[in-house]
């Protein structure tokens, strides 16, 4: 494992550049439409190890005087390539979206960590988040992989220097093996682990992503060793990394490491005279190569701000290429390879402070454009609706004609720092509790307080009272384990507060649960889906048997459009004058929707029939034509946000097939 003739190994590969261009085509297809190539996102682990190789490469050829005169120089070279074309990005493309969102702080707050290096460590914090923002309408999210990058050439040049490999030292080609071998292994298996109990973790962050970049390292190391490999005709590990591309996202983990190892054995098979070679050497394949991190950059952007305005359709799709071409090129001819070549410094440490204090100025010119109070650049319209937002699901309610107020947060538990909360039925309820002719309760997950405002008739022209109370992210019934970031607060809202509110319920009264059903409607049915369908029917079977035990009657919301597929919010789904095509927020058909509920509709009926509960569907109000879009049949807009929320307005044309189900065992009487 000593190192080759450095020069050697160091000069320059056009066929690298070929397969940067492939990976970056890759991920621009399945950002366009991930149907086309479910895994095409994987492109980006591609990157990681061309990445890996590269930066090795370059280190093997430059010998330094110190540690000092090697870190700065490293750190000066990255910046230079990486920095000057990321500040421009992020600052124009900071100002634009300002234009078309009336709320952009989440993506202004991404591109001030991107500049700062974290911004991959800032959107796995934002995954956790039950409410985080559609990561298709944030315009900074791709550069999660820059902060992973960064944060390995941060640590990178230490283990080099520290092995012996920076110095030349002879042995250091083996000690950085060994310890780049260890932590990719470490990395590896951290990767796999944590993918199945904390998905976003695994994606985002960079220590389960050092294993990628850790494969290319490792490839050079041992470019000697994977001589067998040399062998191997290119095109079919070509075909195969293209295969995988295609996997279904069940399969992300296996996906992943196939295109690792796949990238490894086609990087060491590329042979000059082969049809691969040819290919991944071709001019024009080469120069997308050359400009792929342009590329990468404007893509995301172009695509992002078009779902904010005019979409993506396929008639536009040839103009959105060509504009994210013309976009790149630009940058890379006048921004990326002017700065790289230009000497910033006679000195590393001022060049990397230039970098430095350039990155710090941007980002705190965009806070202050993100938190300056009435500075706004928006140019569209706000739709008007009562109310916008998650927040808006925890606003009180008054009910004047019953002087009665559900009191919002303290009918809600949004957190796991909130077991031992109590929810008292007097602070949560509309009408009069004790003296009502039914009792309603009301419960479920954040959807539940969405519906505060469909039971006014009810409660003021039926003499029912209605308590809701919610846990953001509640399993729909006790039997579904809750192994989110709402684990705790689930148990005690199943285990604690749900029963002591059933015990203040009186013969002939309700249990209505209200939650997000889609996911007992998923596209693609697996063996755990079921299961999970088959958990829902065993749990509400317990919960009717319970209730009907005190003669207590139990109700369940059906499930509703997949509005959060749409990607969408109130802003988009509205028509503004920058969004002159169909922009509706359109989502699965009519047709597709029911048919993907159907099981669940069976489960439920079924249960119904039995006589065990009876389903409330207002399928027809949030979906009264063929198309499912965010628009009612009078044109309001149905949802509150971009999480399938329904607005006030959708609940209150809900509300009258609501009342209907809910009082009608009265009127049989």
């Amino acid at each position: 494992m000593s190192s080759t003739s450095p020069v050697q190994q160091s000069s320059y590969r056009p066929e690298l550049d070929g397969v940067r261009a492939f990976a970056v085509i890759a991920v621009i297809i399945n950002h366009f439409n991930k149907d086309l190539l479910p895994s095409g996102y994987l492109g980006v682990d591609i990157f990681f190890v061309i990445s890996g190789f590269v930066i090795t490469s370059s280190l093997a050829c430059r010998p330094s005087k110190n540690f000092y005169d090697f870190l700065v120089g490293f750190y000066s070279r990255r910046i230079k390539r990486l920095i000057p074309v990321l500040v421009m990005f992020v600052f124009i493309t900071s100002i634009l979206i300002c234009l078309f969102n009336p709320n952009p702080s989440f993506s202004l707050q991404t591109g001030i960590t991107s500049l700062l290096g974290f911004s991959n460590i800032f959107l796995q914090k934002q995954s956790t988040d039950y409410f985080s923002d559609s990561t298709e309408l944030n315009v900074f999210t791709h550069t999660w992989s820059l902060g992973v990058e960064g944060q390995f050439y941060f640590l990178y040049p230490f283990l080099a220097w520290f092995t012996g490999f920076g110095r030349l030292a002879a042995k250091g080609a083996r000690n950085l093996h060994w310890v780049i071998g260890a932590l990719s292994v470490a990395s590896l298996i951290a990767f796999v682990y944590i993918y199945q109990v904390n998905q976003p973790a695994a994606y985002f962050l960079m220590p389960t992503r050092l294993w990628e970049l850790g494969a290319g390292c490792l490839l050079f190391l041992n470019l000697k060793h994977f001589r067998a490999l040399e062998n191997l005709p290119p095109l079919i590990a070509t075909g195969a990394v293209c295969a995988v591309l295609f996997a279904p996202l069940y399969f992300a983990v296996e996906a992943t490491v196939a295109v690792v190892v796949l990238t490894v054995i086609l990087i060491n098979c590329l042979r000059s005279g082969t049809a691969a070679c040819k290919l991944f050497t071709h001019q024009k394949v080469v120069y997308l190569g050359r400009i792929s991190y342009s590329l990468y950059l404007w893509h995301w952007g172009v695509l992002s701000l078009s779902r904010w305005t005019i979409g993506i359709h396929w008639w536009l799709v040839p103009f959105q290429i060509a504009f994210i071409l013309i976009l790149s090129i630009a940058s890379y001819r006048y921004v990326e390879t002017p700065f790289r070549h230009l000497s910033w410094s006679t000195m590393h440490w001022k060049s990397i402070g230039y970098g430095i204090s350039t990155s710090a100025t941007t980002a705190g010119l965009i806070f202050a454009l993100d938190k300056t109070p009435n500075l706004s650049l928006y140019t569209g319209h706000i739709p008007s609706l009562v109310a916008v937002g998650v927040s808006s699901l925890t606003d009180p309610y008054s009910l004047k004609e019953t002087n009665s107020i559900w009191r919002g947060d303290e009918c809600v538990l949004s957190n796991n720092s909130q077991v031992g909360k109590k929810i008292a039925v007097e602070n949560c309820t509309l009408g009069n509790f004790s003296s009502a002719k039914r009792r309603i309760l009301v419960l479920g997950n954040s959807f539940s307080a969405a519906f505060t405002q469909a039971f006014d008739d009810m409660v003021v022209l039926d003499r029912y009272s209605v308590t809701i109370a919610s846990a953001l992210g509640a399993s729909p019934v006790k039997e579904i384990p809750n192994q989110g970031r709402f684990n705790k607060t689930n148990d005690y809202y199943w285990d604690s507060v749900v029963p002591s509110l059933i015990n203040r319920l009186k013969p002939g009264d309700w249990v209505f649960l209200i939650n997000d059903m889609s996911s007992f409607s998923p596209k693609d049915r697996t063996s755990e889906t079921k299961g999970h369908l088959n958990r829902l029917e065993s749990g509400l079977e317990v919960l009717s048997k319970k209730l009907s035990a005190k003669d207590i009657r139990l109700a369940i919301l059906h499930g509703n459009p997949f509005a959060r597929e749409a990607k969408c919010n109130p802003v988009t789904s509205a028509k503004q004058w920058f969004s002159p095509f169909d922009n509706s927020c359109k989502m699965p058909n009519r047709n597709e929707s029911l048919l993907r509920r159907d099981k669940l509709n069976k489960v439920l009926v079924s249960l119904e029939v039995e006589g065990k509960l009876r389903i409330v569907d207002i399928f027809d109000i949030f979906c009264p034509e063929e198309q499912c879009t965010y628009s009612a049949k009078n044109g309001q807009i149905l949802y509150r946000d971009s999480f399938s929320h329904p607005s006030v307005e959708g609940v209150r044309l809900s509300s009258q097939i609501i009342r209907k189900v809910l009082t009608s065992a009265d009127m049989d009487r």
